[in-house]
């Protein structure tokens, strides 16, 4: 996972920038990780070995190791250094989602509130 330059030892993520044979090989272990969670997210909910309140914690834990397993082996998001202007994008760009879906059902749940019930309306 590392290696010497100079006298400077360099890590590597496993999502980090490799050269030919080892970007194919992060590459593929990243397919394989993508498709080992999907496949088994649908084998646990399919066989009813989860007990049936637990799923939707299920499927979110393994949603987000899914996300971990794209930023890290596709989008190349690490914690190094030279990463700092992707992984603030990375945020910003949640933050922005998070605030317009967010927003979006605090405006529409006050609109049900506020809405007038359906046996009261008069019909023309």
């Amino acid at each position: 996972m590392s290696e010497q330059r100079g006298d400077r030892r360099l890590d590597h993520a496993p999502g980090g920038h490799k050269e030919g044979a080892a970007r194919l090989s992060t590459y593929l272990a990243g397919l394989g990780l993508a498709l080992l969670l999907t496949v088994a997210s649908f084998a646990l909910v399919g066989s009813g070995a989860v007990w049936a309140p637990a799923i939707p914690i299920l499927l979110a834990v393994l949603a987000v190791a899914q996300m971990g397993v794209h930023l890290v082996f596709f989008l190349h998001i690490t914690s190094g250094p030279e990463n700092t202007n992707n992984t603030l994008a990375l945020a910003f760009g949640v933050m922005i989602v998070v605030l317009t879906v967010g927003g979006t059902l605090w405006i529409m749940a006050h609109l049900d509130h506020n809405m007038m019930p359906v046996a009261t309306m008069a019909t023309p």
